[in-house]
């Protein structure tokens, strides 16, 4: 039996791992070790709870302010006497976070081997994002297997120079999670409080987008709120404070909006799947909405996802406020535009991504 960790710390991490862990528990020859770090909380615990897991270990690393210093040493500094004791044959990280980084690299030092989930996605820009695209850089120096979701990641790995036999397509593990956690029944308070309104479900927390620039993020949304009398906005705001304190002075006083607390996993899936738009600096989101049949539009400079945007399902619409206010008018205003851009066409996967992962683990693995 072969003995496999993995390890994630944030709530993206562990929806998109999720599936995963419960795949690999689910085959006899595989021996499951499943380490949190913590390097979120409450939200983290939200997905451990919806998908019914229970970690053997719980770095508990988060601090209030805790900056990429504090998150790189803590991981490192209570990871290595876990992966002492357990001692597995490989250590699985996903993506791009702090988190994955510190893992990996503490795995290297103990001479264990790493499997990268979700590997080869890059803007070659390490400032954008920050500073996650250094993370999966340098992550795939380190991992000696990848799991690539999609034939252009694969091809950076390739093209990186990473051995092609240990590379491998799998598609993304996100859509395995989005199978089981949209429901045709689902119900809300806030639902009921949109009515038969157009949604506009927005998520926001880039660091390089903290300040001024999310100010003009957010002015562009209000304006559209302002100017339309069916539409409205969600927006489960990250628990950073300096966010928190920009989405309160911009939309305080504004009644078509709801401030809300972070959503569960089920929660925020369904509140997508009724979304009439999604406007987001994040990554994950970049895939999910796409198998929804929802338009996205990527409010940062650079994406590490393209082929969505090759789709047709994703707009790079950058961080200016004219251009996200213009953008946004655009989708809601033309019938046609929209009906282009929210066909269902979703470069992503199948949904079996995680089947695919573990049956290569048990190959590669005996």
């Amino acid at each position: 039996m072969k003995k496999i960790m993995i390890v994630f710390g944030t709530r993206p991490e562990a929806i998109k791992m999720a599936p995963l862990v419960n795949e690999l528990k689910s085959r006899e020859r595989m021996e499951v070790v499943l380490c949190v770090t913590g390097q979120h909380r409450e939200m983290l615990k939200q997905v451990l709870k919806t998908f019914k897991l229970q970690p053997d270990y719980n770095l508990d690393i988060m601090t209030n302010g805790q900056d990429l210093y504090d998150v790189t040493t803590a991981v490192m500094q209570k990871i290595k006497p876990v992966l002492e004791k357990e001692a597995p044959d490989i250590v699985l990280v996903h993506g791009d976070t702090t988190t994955t980084f510190a893992t990996a690299l503490s795995a290297y030092y103990k001479g264990i081997s790493v499997g990268h989930v979700e590997a080869g996605l890059r803007t070659y820009n390490i400032y954008s994002p920050y500073p996650e695209e250094f993370n999966r850089q340098s992550v795939s120096i380190l991992a000696e297997y990848n799991f690539a979701p999609t034939e252009w990641a694969r091809d950076n790995l390739v093209r990186e120079g990473k051995d092609e036999e240990k590379v491998f397509v799998t598609g993304n593990t996100v859509i395995d999670a989005l199978s089981t956690t949209v429901r045709e029944d689902y119900n809300h308070e806030l639902l009921n409080w949109l009515g038969q309104d157009r949604l506009l479900l927005i998520t926001a927390h880039r660091r390089e987008n903290l300040g001024e620039t999310m100010k003009g993020m957010f002015r562009a949304i209000k304006r559209i709120l302002d100017e339309y009398d069916d539409v409205k906005a969600i927006y489960p705001v990250h628990m950073n404070p300096i966010v928190r304190n920009t989405a309160d002075e911009v939309f305080g006083r504004c009644e078509s909006i709801k401030l809300i607390e972070p959503l569960d996993i089920i929660d925020f899936h369904n509140f997508m799947g009724r979304s009439y738009l999604v406007l987001t600096d994040s990554g994950g989101i970049q895939e999910e909405a796409p198998s929804l049949g929802k338009p996205v539009l990527v409010m940062r400079d650079t994406t590490e996802r393209p082929e969505g945007i090759k789709a047709g399902t994703l707009k790079l619409v950058g961080t200016n406020e004219e251009t996200i206010y213009e953008q946004t008018k655009m989708l809601l205003d033309n019938p046609s535009e929209y009906g282009k851009i929210s066909k269902r066409n979703n470069p992503y996967g199948d949904g079996k991504a995680s089947i695919r992962i573990s049956n290569i683990l048990e190959e590669v693995l005996v």
